[in-house]
């Protein structure tokens, strides 16, 4: 049978609430980088300018029906990229025949 260690009266105990702040801590950084995490990597020029404008107008955006900022920015993104992949019109070159 194992005897405990007998404190001194001064020694002092660990606070709880210093354990439970850094607990706290550690669970928000841990949310942080699984949030981050989410999003898929930036793959072309075209993807990054969507980001940043539905980025930019999230917030400026008014939401009567209630959907949130991230479905809100999921609108805007997928309109960004819907807009900016349609067929450019390029002016038709002709061939000259060498006669």
């Amino acid at each position: 049978m194992q005897r405990h260690a007998v404190r001194p009266r001064g020694a002092s105990r660990p606070v709880p609430s210093r354990c439970l702040g850094a607990m706290l801590l550690l669970a928000g950084l841990a949310f942080a980088g699984s949030a981050r995490a989410q999003e898929a990597p930036i793959t072309s020029l075209q993807d990054a300018a969507c980001r940043a404008e539905a980025k930019a107008r999230v917030f400026s955006i008014p939401d009567p029906l209630n959907l949130g900022l991230r479905e809100i920015g999921k609108q805007l993104y997928f309109g960004c990229m819907k807009r900016s992949t349609r067929p450019a019109r390029h002016a038709k070159t002709r061939r000259h025949r060498r006669r």
